[in-house]
């Protein structure tokens, strides 16, 4: 069977008595002419220039074809255009318009050194897999693999990019803490079965501030899921207090959080909090009189009742002190549902009931965050067989997530798409159908006339044209 289909005809069903016929004769055409507004946000931000200068280039200058921050911009990219693969940049790396957005000056390709590249401006999933695999200890003597990522300043790079994102020092912002599984198939290093999951699992620590990743940390599973984070989230505050000083900081998660030795971090070092408590049988009949009000307030009503408690509450020995817990007393159709939080805020400024509805779940959207990037950006793909590497590309989907939360934050803003998801957002602005023609003074993209979103295509260029982006962060002394 041929596999060049490019001179053949698809003859399908008529329409009321006209042929309808297609060809792949329309020239070249991409799918992906939206992703020019991803090109915007990075010219404006530096962000993946930025993120490349965290690897070590121990390549011959000479030899090299493909520099790291070319590399770095077609994976990103090419992920947040909707490839996780690897595989897929076998195809994509003859994309004028991936070249155009990663800032290839020949973008056909037609200048490549060897002549079996040429028409493929791009690198190839061999080179590309190097990237990711090159081992810590690689120097200008080993054989192929020589592009070191350096971890720490991959994972401070996200902090830095909140910083520089922000339009002013905020008064306050909450740091919202989570765990969660990421599922594995293979026998990849750090792999354990989770009870919980029923599965074998990573589990990555993530950290948001809104709808900002600060920290997508790759772990085993077979740990407690507060473990490490008292050391991620010290540095993190740190960073953030270089830069503002002032800021309030409150820290937010659930039971699962709940140690002593992160919330007596947080009453050591100026920072408030507010975690879940897993109930049990003291916190229950600390909440019995008001759980048997809200039984009888439903009997009477048939509609669900709540109520809440403020009161000090010490463990008999984990905890070194006695804190302030609110209890929810709440009756349901499937019965009592008592439900405790933990926290550091005065009562005056906030009272029980709006501590637990309006702060403590509000931090149910992170959970939205964490399914954005798993489920829109790949960030699951870890297959493979190190917790290096599986990190790294956990932190190339982690910016391809920075990079469309810098578009929905200052090109979506006034927009109908302002709250869309990355999967809404690449499906409606991204998958846009264009002709290319490249000239020697221009590269034109004939945009598709039918884009159902051609309106909000133009308000979201407008927006970034007005995007005034502060200046840089200084470095910290």
């Amino acid at each position: 069977m041929p596999t060049e289909c490019s001179g053949r005809s698809f003859d399908f069903q008529p329409l009321f008595g006209r042929e309808v016929t297609a060809r792949f004769d329309g020239g070249t055409i991409t799918s992906d002419a939206g992703g020019l507004l991803l090109r915007e946000v990075e010219a404006q931000t530096g962000l993946l220039a930025d993120l490349a200068r965290c690897f070590d280039d121990h390549r011959d200058p000479e030899l090299i074809e493909h520099s790291v921050e070319e590399l770095i911009k077609q994976r990103v990219f090419a992920l947040a255009l909707g490839y996780e693969d690897l595989n897929d940049h076998d195809q994509l790396r003859s994309d004028p318009l991936l070249a155009t957005l990663v800032g290839k000056a020949d973008v056909t390709g037609q200048e490549r050194f060897d002549p079996r590249d040429r028409g493929k401006p791009l690198a190839g999933k061999s080179t590309l897999n190097r990237l990711e695999l090159t081992p810590a200890r690689a120097t200008a003597q080993s054989r192929y693999k020589k592009i070191v990522a350096r971890q720490h300043d991959l994972a401070e790079w996200f902090v830095k990019a909140f910083l520089r994102l922000q339009p002013q020092p905020p008064e306050e912002i909450i740091l919202d803490l989570d765990a969660t599984d990421d599922p594995i198939h293979g026998h990849q290093a750090g792999r354990f079965f989770h009870g919980y999951y029923d599965s074998y699992c990573y589990l990555p620590l993530y950290i948001f501030c809104g709808e900002h990743l600060l920290l997508a940390k790759l772990r085993p599973a077979d740990i407690d899921a507060a473990t490490g984070s008292v050391k991620q989230v010290a540095w993190i505050v740190e960073r953030i207090r270089q830069q503002w000083p002032q800021v309030r900081i409150i820290l937010r998660g659930d039971s699962g959080f709940c140690r002593e030795n992160l919330l007596a971090w947080c009453e050591e070092n100026r920072v408030d909090y507010v975690f879940g408590l897993a109930k049990n049988k003291r916190l229950t009949k600390i909440l019995g009189s008001e759980l048997h009000q809200m039984q009888q307030q439903f009997q009477a009503t048939g509609e669900p009742a709540r109520t809440f408690q403020d009161f000090v509450y010490r463990t008999h020995q984990s905890w070194s002190r006695e804190r302030r817990v609110v209890g929810k007393a709440e009756h349901l159709a499937k019965g009592a549902n008592p439900r405790f939080v933990v926290t550091s805020l005065a009562a005056q400024r906030w009272d029980a009931r709006t501590l637990y509805e309006e702060l403590y779940c509000g931090r149910g959207d992170m959970e939205n965050r964490i399914k954005e990037q798993q489920l829109c950006l790949f960030a699951d793909r870890t297959s493979c067989q190190t917790m290096r590497a599986n990190q790294l590309r956990l932190w190339l989907s982690s910016a391809a997530y920075v990079l469309v939360q810098a578009l929905r934050q200052h090109g979506l803003q006034d927009t109908p798409l302002a709250k869309a998801q990355c999967d809404t957002i690449r499906l409606k602005l991204f998958k846009i159908g264009a002709i290319i023609r490249v000239t020697v003074r221009r590269v034109w993209f004939a945009l598709a006339e039918s884009c159902p979103c051609r309106a909000v295509f133009a308000q979201v260029f407008d927006n970034l044209c007005r995007w005034q982006l502060p200046p840089p962060l200084t470095a910290p002394a």
